[in-house]
């Protein structure tokens, strides 16, 4: 009895080994292309909302705990500003920067996206990375038709409407999906807080 059981332990000690060292290697091998496919992806979101930028930098004065101090005395509290990029001309002269902003508001889960501003404190616009809201609803923020409301607009913050937008500032919401809505506009409000707190003129 006594080997039987030395015996059982020995094979799962064995299996659990394998086992362990074969996750361990499917984690080195995939660990690269994750890393690349989410890099791919930022940058394809800094190109959308900064189209005329010839290259991107990291804003190394950004630090979270600076992030979440401005945020936490404004209106925006559950949105995280989670990095800053800086946006170049060919001369390597800021032009703008995007600003990486997670909404803990929205219905179904965090929204992640990217906010282009201009220098001048104009939207170029947004681009979400990551969304898991309701097709055919909350999905709808990712469409160009809700989308373009925020290009080109040069406001201290944008609020959400249920009908015809009636000044620049108003953001006609998605019908059936105003949380998505109100989850994306105080995103890009908070970037709109942080930029007019730490990076306003080109610092």
């Amino acid at each position: 009895m006594n080997k039987k059981i030395v015996h059982d332990a020995l094979v799962l000690t064995a299996f659990t080994l394998i086992l362990g060292f074969i996750l361990g290697a499917v984690n080195e091998i995939t660990k690269e292309p994750i890393a690349k496919a989410n890099k791919a992806a930022q940058d394809a979101a800094y190109r959308e909302v900064f189209k005329d930028a010839d290259s991107f930098e990291d804003n190394v004065e950004f630090t979270a705990e600076n992030a979440e101090k401005i945020i936490a005395k404004s209106d925006y509290t559950n949105d995280e500003i989670i990095g800053v990029t800086n946006a170049l001309d060919k001369s390597g002269n800021v032009i703008g920067y995007v600003i990486n902003v997670t909404s803990h508001e929205g219905s179904q889960a965090d929204i992640t996206f990217s906010v282009g501003i201009q220098v001048d404190g104009t939207v170029n616009g947004y681009s979400i990375t990551s969304i898991s809201e309701t097709p055919g609803l909350g999905m709808l923020v990712n469409e160009d038709d809700f989308k373009n409301q925020f290009n080109n607009k040069n406001e201290e913050s944008f609020s959400v409407v249920k009908t015809t937008p009636s000044a620049d500032n108003e953001i006609e919401a998605v019908t059936g999906a105003t949380i998505s809505s109100r989850a994306i506009t105080n995103g890009v409000n908070a970037c709109l807080v942080y930029f007019n707190e730490a990076l306003q003129g080109g610092n």
